[in-house]
């Protein structure tokens, strides 16, 4: 049986450990800053970062089916969370496709205004990496976006639009290379939110 990561003294022997408590520090901060930027603007952390997908992901992604497994919540919270935003004049429901109950949600003019005003929250967290040399920047990247393909593979992340579980990505030779624009790919090359994504399987 492994030890308790939140085990001060074993964390003193175990840097994978510490890198965990540091992912919760960081996450924490990522919390916080989203219920901030909630509650000056009237919304939800939920509501203000479906808006903030809603802005940079094609149509067809922008339906409470996808933003249900997106998120890891259920349709009746997403569905609840689009009606507010609805309500608030911030979407618009796309009915355009074949299925009269199904429909692919949009933002408003003044949801884009929205955006604009929330989508800054996690800057402090940007901040922080100033001054770091980009080869740390590059390394703690890579091991960072390992880490999330190894999650998302064990089904603990659902949805992960990365290279790494991309169709048009290869590893056959040395280097990592995307058959699609058809050149290697170096650490920080590496998306993980490609809007050009397919899933392998």
């Amino acid at each position: 049986m492994k030890e308790n990561i939140f085990n001060t003294e074993f964390q003193e022997q175990s840097v994978a450990s510490k890198a965990v408590v540091g992912l919760e520090r960081i996450s924490e901060a990522f919390r916080v800053l989203l219920w901030d930027h909630a509650k000056k603007n009237g919304l939800s952390p939920i509501q203000i970062q479906i808006l903030i997908f809603l802005a940079y992901h094609k149509k067809t992604l922008c339906t409470v089916s996808y933003l249900a497994i997106e998120f890891n919540l259920t349709k009746a919270t997403v569905s609840d969370a689009v009606r507010v935003l609805d309500k608030k004049g911030y979407i618009v429901k796309d009915y355009s496709s074949e299925d009269s109950r199904s429909y692919s949600i949009l933002l408003s003019e003044e949801g884009k205004k929205m955006v604009a005003t929330t989508q800054t929250f996690a800057n402090p967290i940007v901040e922080g990496f100033e001054g770091i040399e980009k080869s740390e920047l590059d390394s703690f990247f890579k091991t960072l976006s390992t880490l999330i393909y190894k999650l998302n593979s064990k089904g603990i992340l659902t949805i992960q639009r990365t290279c790494y579980g991309c169709k048009f990505y290869d590893k056959s030779g040395p280097k990592d290379y995307c058959k699609l624009i058809g050149k290697e790919l170096s650490s920080a090359d590496i998306r993980l939110d490609c809007p050009e994504f397919e899933d392998r399987a």
